[in-house]
């Protein structure tokens, strides 16, 4: 039986996101969210007729047609067209677990009662939610300024029966799925249209899925760093915590203490160390990780923010009495955090490619490419070409998209966030960065073997003998590809 969780006022933490969408866990509206929304449409309706006044996007045009009034016979066509003509994204999809995590993103933020939703609306995206049914949106065509206008478009015309969706592994156009779900189409309202494509669940989304991914690379980064250390023969000194105390970054103190936690018990450690010191990839791991892991905490603080915030435009307020056009939807409080995350990432995958390298280099008593036999095999030479290939790749992805800014709407969103590029590039780095990390398991897997009969930790054992069982040894030269793609599942599990 599927969990249910409510909707509501209290804080939504990225790890109950990352709970719900693991978990199948159905939402549902708490009777306070209910009452919320209802009294913030009541509140817009009466305002609309009480008030000679214009007000942005309900009783006007939008962007550069603000000073254009829409009669009050027209309000529902005018949200309908929005839907329909801001929906212009291209290139490829959105993965649905991240379409999944816009549609609670969305509900979260109408839930507050600032946006003027209908609450048939809401209840319509939680069905979708339930039932498993992903919109079709597209990664491109967002400036992350008005909100995510191109992507939320797409999210939302299933909703009046356009556009496509997805569900149980076939498409179906919005009316179709209507239809099947015996579900009528939702006639947009005043403001509605705006409420649902103003706000920034498109980026935002992609940010929270990136920082689960984060936490889980950064956790494996640590562990494959220090089973390629003790391939190395490398030495534990400059993982003393008397070291990073004098420092203070606790990204650093923690990883070294890490570090020094997964090689207790370790047979190689304590070997007589010929070296005098390691390369910087292995000595300097508490550092570069480190600094990555207080990355990753700052730029998950932010997102938390985010999460629980309305961020749609005109900002509906009943309690102050006050319907006001401002710029919530702008994008520029994350797209920047998102550009410092991808920099974070890609320096784990950086590092990781050196240690690659060190692996491979015929040093420290391992056998050139790692094969017991070079020349006649070439063992794992390639496998550090693809990585520097990657990490050469994520590191173009990671120049800022949060400080370039293209006018639009005639001039009159003359500053925009572009935080949706930040997004999809850094949902890139991401993959990019577990490629990379699974490469180094692979190298550093292989090169344990030649520190045989010596044995690391238990804990770095208890790793190896899992990895050993969907990834052999290669003893001669073998087809790499689907050991690499193996790894990659293996960091998954």
């Amino acid at each position: 039986m599927n969990k249910i969780h409510q909707i509501s006022a209290a804080h939504l933490t990225i790890e109950q996101i990352g709970e719900i969408i693991k978990n199948g866990t159905k939402l549902e509206l708490s009777e306070d969210a209910r009452q919320r929304i209802i009294r913030c449409r009541e509140y817009l309706d009466n305002k609309i007729i009480e008030s000679e006044t214009p007000i942005y996007g309900v009783t006007t045009g939008f962007g550069s047609l603000c000073k254009i009034s829409i009669d009050k016979d027209s309000l529902s066509q005018l949200q309908k067209n929005l839907v329909m003509s801001h929906a212009c994204g291209v290139g490829d999809r959105v993965p649905n677990e991240i379409v999944k995590i816009m549609l609670l993103l969305k509900i979260q933020s109408l839930s507050y009662g600032y946006s003027a939703c209908q609450l048939k609306t809401v209840e319509r995206l939680i069905d979708f939610f339930n039932n498993d049914i992903y919109p079709i949106v597209y990664m491109q065509g967002s400036l992350g300024a008005s909100g995510d206008l191109v992507p939320l478009a797409h999210l939302s015309l299933p909703l009046i029966g356009m556009g496509e969706v997805e569900y149980q592994g076939n498409i179906f156009s919005g009316a179709d799925i209507l239809k099947k779900m015996n579900w009528d189409a939702i006639e947009l309202v005043s403001k509605e249209g705006l409420a649902l494509l103003n706000g920034t669940q498109n980026m935002n989304a992609f940010a929270v899925w990136a920082l689960l991914q984060s936490e889980r690379l950064s956790e494996w980064a640590d562990v494959i760093g220090t089973m390629s250390l003790e391939a190395y023969d490398g030495r534990i000194e400059p993982f003393t915590h008397a070291v990073h105390a004098v420092r203070h970054h606790k990204g650093q103190i923690d990883t070294a203490a890490r570090i020094r936690e997964l090689l207790e018990g370790s047979e190689l450690i304590k070997q007589p160390k010929v070296n005098v010191q390691d390369p910087y990839s292995f000595r300097c791991m508490p550092q570069v990780h480190g600094a990555s892991k207080d990355t990753i905490a700052y730029v998950k603080s932010v997102i938390d923010i985010e999460v629980n915030a309305a961020t749609d435009n005109p900002t509906v307020c009943p309690d102050e009495d006050l319907v006001i056009s401002a710029g919530n939807f702008h994008g520029e409080p994350i797209a920047q955090p998102m550009d410092f995350l991808a920099i974070a990432l890609c320096e784990l995958s950086n590092i990781s490619e050196r240690r690659i390298y060190k692996l491979v280099s015929g040093t420290r008593n391992l056998p050139s490419f790692l094969v017991a036999k070079p020349g006649v095999n070439s063992g794992f030479m390639i496998p550090q070409y693809t990585a520097a290939s990657i990490v050469s790749q994520s590191k173009t992805y990671c120049t800022p998209a949060s400080v370039d800014s293209i006018p639009s709407s005639q001039g009159q969103e003359d500053h925009v966030s572009m935080g949706a590029n930040a997004a999809t590039k850094l949902y890139q780095v991401v993959l990019n960065t577990e490629r990379v990390l699974a490469i180094e398991l692979f190298n550093a897997a292989q090169a344990l073997e030649f520190r045989r009969p010596l044995k690391s930790s238990p804990t770095i054992e208890a790793i190896h003998k899992a990895y050993r069982e969907c990834v052999p040894f290669i003893d001669t030269d073998e087809f790499m590809a689907p050991h690499i793609a193996k790894s990659v599942e293996f960091l998954r599990k």
